[in-house]
């Protein structure tokens, strides 16, 4: 865990949904550095207050384990995302993502169908 003040600097929606969250910092040591670049890309979890974490908060948010093994979107979101990237590539004639999403869940659900007899 690492605690490092911060300005949060923007807030923004992306394509499929998520959001992006971009913080400033001022100088850190070589420590806190190299913490954050050996976790780039990691998922975790942030908490964010305008005052200095006292260290009985501290202790409650390091004792703290996720609920969730991998941390990752649901696997429809997943599916959904996946979808998304691959309507960026070929939209196969669909004008809406909604359009081309409703056809290819229904040729899921019918490749599954066929399995069930």
């Amino acid at each position: 865990m690492i605690t490092i003040p911060a300005i949060l600097e923007n807030v923004s929606t992306r394509k499929d949904k998520t959001i992006k969250i971009t913080f400033g910092s001022n100088e850190l040591s070589p420590e806190q550095i190299t913490f954050l670049f050996s976790h780039a890309n990691a998922y975790g979890y942030l908490a964010f207050k305008e005052e200095t974490f006292r260290k009985e908060e501290l202790d409650v948010i390091s004792s703290l384990k996720a609920e969730v093994d991998e941390g990752l979107k649901t696997p429809s979101k997943r599916l959904r995302g996946v979808l998304y990237v691959l309507f960026e590539k070929n939209n196969e004639g669909f004008t809406t993502f909604t359009k081309y999403y409703d056809y290819k869940m229904e040729q899921i659900i019918n490749f599954v169908k066929t399995k069930l007899d």
